[in-house]
């Protein structure tokens, strides 16, 4: 497996589906990855991002600080796979010099990548085949075409300030 080493650069809203897409690009801005998610995970990394403080801790807010109070660090996020429109993913951990693997959504990694300053890998592949993706509403070769030129050269300015 190769990885790419990715960031967040936004969020946008599907304009079909009006569900919220985020957006990883990798460390050059010469690849692009849309992963749709739910509203209440892209609210979690929205407020992450615009480093927003709320007077009590969100789910993943809450799971960093049990991490962190147990001598548990979040070493890595890994979008490993692409199957079926559906993303996969897993957190890294350490702890006492054990590395742990946990199956987690993309979304809810992410999140937690953000909180705990994490890397985020996408498998090489994965990258490839999104540019393939179902987008569900029109299959002609102009409309995947017209959307892959789009994600391809989005930039952190076309998000504006990650409204939701």
């Amino acid at each position: 497996m190769e990885f790419i080493e990715m960031k967040v650069t936004g969020l946008t809203i599907d304009p079909f589906t009006s569900m919220p897409i985020i957006i990883l690009k990798d460390m050059e801005d010469k690849a692009a990855l849309p992963i749709w998610i739910g509203l209440i995970e892209a609210s979690a990394i929205a407020t992450e991002l615009e480093h927003i403080q709320l007077s009590r801790p969100m789910t993943h807010d809450l799971l960093k600080n049990i991490l962190d109070s147990i001598g548990i660090k979040v070493k890595k996020v890994s979008v490993t796979e692409l199957r079926d429109n559906t993303f996969y993913s897993s957190v890294t951990l350490e702890h006492n010099g054990k590395e742990i693997e946990m199956d987690s959504r993309p979304s809810d990694a992410i999140a937690i990548a953000l909180r705990s300053k994490a890397p985020i890998f996408v498998e090489k592949s994965v990258v490839e085949k999104s540019r393939k993706i179902d987008l569900g509403v029109d299959d002609s070769e102009e409309k995947k075409r017209k959307w892959a030129e789009i994600l391809e050269n989005l930039s952190p300015e076309d998000f504006g300030r990650y409204k939701m």
